[in-house]
């Protein structure tokens, strides 16, 4: 059966006499997280080496004999399955159709969307299949929010605004980087937009977003220099396309509105997120050097070499470089190419 999002949190904690619990999704943060709180369930969060027995995806001849043993120390004993394929589909169902008092966990980032295994957990009564996708939208804002509100920590708008658009990729890391948060304001703290950006930031998106808000201003040598401490610490020539590509869509909003007939300080005032304090000086440069039109053309220049890194097999890095290096000469004047 396939358990319902609402529903999800309260079978973890009473998964009731079910056989197997598949978990996948591309959150494998997320995946960790609610075979613990199973495990947990069932072994009342004791480090019992009896209770549990740690399988990989190749193990499939071990599986029913693992689902059958007995546990040494009592009560149910937990079989764990990382990396579940569906070459393991066939000794999961035969497995089952055979009396056990184990719960079977299985775990998977990269089952197919037509997943065998899957597919027949769902269909089975004493089976329950658990999508674990990456927190987006309101799930990860209301995530955010419980968290702080448990370490009996606030949160102000924009910062929550921002750790929204920063946080998400994997519901481990988001955790981790909230508890951190959490106790660099203390207990009873609040969390402005400073402290979320100065304790959540990463140094390798902060790092390559200094690149482009240098190359916005003309500054093409600083621009330079950035970006290849930003690719030395793991940025990747794509990642660096799409911060790029928020930095521009950020100028270009604020652009609209002065062309609107805001000042230039109340446009880049109006941008939520709002613009980190220390780039407030660069940003403004930016927004009054480039037009609509030129921040379009640099937008569809990004596009162009995003599509460049991915498909013509030249030197994604150095696509990217140029193209850095293209937006700092013309960042005053009238084209973008």
């Amino acid at each position: 059966m396939k358990i319902d999002a609402r529903r999800v949190d309260a079978f973890l904690r009473a998964p009731g006499d079910v056989k197997a619990v598949l978990l996948h999704g591309d959150d494998e943060g997320l995946i960790r997280e609610r075979e613990a709180m199973l495990r947990a369930a069932l072994l009342g969060g004791a480090d019992d080496p009896f209770g549990i027995c740690e399988l990989d995806g190749g193990d499939v001849d071990r599986l029913a004999e693992e689902v059958t043993a007995l546990s040494m120390s009592g009560g149910r004993r937990v079989v764990r399955m990382r990396g579940a394929t569906d070459s393991a589909a066939v000794a999961v169902v035969a497995a089952m159709s055979r009396p056990f008092g184990a719960l079977l966990i299985l775990e998977s980032v990269d089952l197919p969307s037509r997943s065998r295994l899957r597919e027949q957990l769902e269909r089975a009564a004493d089976a329950a299949v658990i999508g674990c996708y990456h927190d987006t939208g309101p799930t990860l804002a209301s995530f955010i929010r419980r968290v702080l509100d448990a370490a009996s920590v606030s949160v102000a708008d924009d910062a929550a605004a921002w750790l929204a658009e920063n946080l998400g990729a994997d519901r481990a890391v988001t955790r981790q980087e909230l508890t951190k948060l959490a106790i660099f304001v203390g207990p009873g703290g609040h969390v402005d937009l400073d402290a979320a950006v100065v304790c959540c930031g990463g140094a390798t998106a902060l790092t390559i977003e200094d690149a482009w808000v240098a190359a916005t201003i003309g500054d093409g040598a600083s621009a330079d220099r950035i970006l290849a401490a930003g690719l030395e610490q793991g940025g990747t020539p794509v990642g660096v396309l799409r911060i790029g590509l928020l930095h521009l869509q950020r100028l270009h909003r604020a652009r609209l509105g002065v062309e609107a007939g805001q000042s230039v300080g109340q446009a880049v005032n109006a941008l939520r997120p709002p613009v980190f304090f220390r780039r407030m000086e660069a940003v403004s440069r930016a927004v009054a050097a480039w037009t609509p039109a030129r921040l379009r053309a640099a937008l569809a220049g990004l596009a162009e070499a995003e599509r460049s890194c991915k498909q013509t097999g030249a030197p994604a890095e150095l696509i990217v470089q140029r193209l850095m290096l293209a937006v700092a000469q013309h960042a005053t004047s009238g084209s973008t190419r």
